[in-house]
């Protein structure tokens, strides 16, 4: 049981990561190479930000539910957790099929670890 709460909180210090990742992103980082397909070199445009506060709510979301998985707080119901499964799966496919090798690099290794921790936590 503590390896589970240890790679519950292992999980959720990632997805605060990402989610720093994409405030930063709001706020004007100049990482759009690394982020949405690489299409941008600088700061996102508008419509970029606003994909990004929105990814900080899922990624939010997706934590809370991997914690919830094995009885910490908050208190979801299981099926949360799976589902939060099949959306970083998702988002690590998707990070490995992006046309931006910078981003493949980056975040598909870090997502695919993220998957195997959901995958293990919620299991």
């Amino acid at each position: 049981m503590a390896n589970m709460i240890a790679m519950s909180y292992l999980f959720c210090l990632g997805i605060t990561a990402v989610i720093g990742f994409q405030v930063a992103l709001v706020l004007g980082a100049h990482w759009g190479r690394v982020t949405q397909g690489g299409q941008v070199e600088g700061p996102l445009p508008l419509r970029g930000r606003i994909i990004a506060a929105l990814s900080i709510a899922i990624l939010a979301a997706v934590g809370m539910a991997i914690l919830s998985a094995n009885g910490n707080w908050p208190n979801w119901p299981r099926w949360t957790a799976w589902a939060a499964v099949a959306v970083v799966f998702a988002s690590t496919v998707l990070n490995w099929i992006t046309p931006s090798p910078a981003e493949r690099k980056l975040w598909g290794p870090f997502m695919t670890a993220m998957l195997v921790l959901a995958i293990a936590i919620v299991w």
